[in-house]
């Protein structure tokens, strides 16, 4: 059973890697280290200025229009 965890685990890692769907996390953790009174933003506002980004210089997103 503990292995089957694991490996639900693991795979559950991999996919949010894969996605980028753990970036928001990644941000947060750098933020509350290095920029500790700085304001975080919650997850949609972090998603709207990721796509504005990716939007305005599409050589940052994966998108092809």
């Amino acid at each position: 059973m503990r292995s089957l965890r694991r490996a639900v685990k693991g795979i559950r890692w991999y996919v949010r890697e894969l996605t980028d769907e753990s970036a928001y996390d990644r941000y947060v953790a750098h933020l509350r280290k290095d920029h500790p009174d700085a304001p975080v933003p919650s997850r949609r506002e972090f998603e709207r200025a990721r796509t504005d980004r990716q939007e305005a210089d599409p050589r940052q997103g994966f998108r092809c229009c």
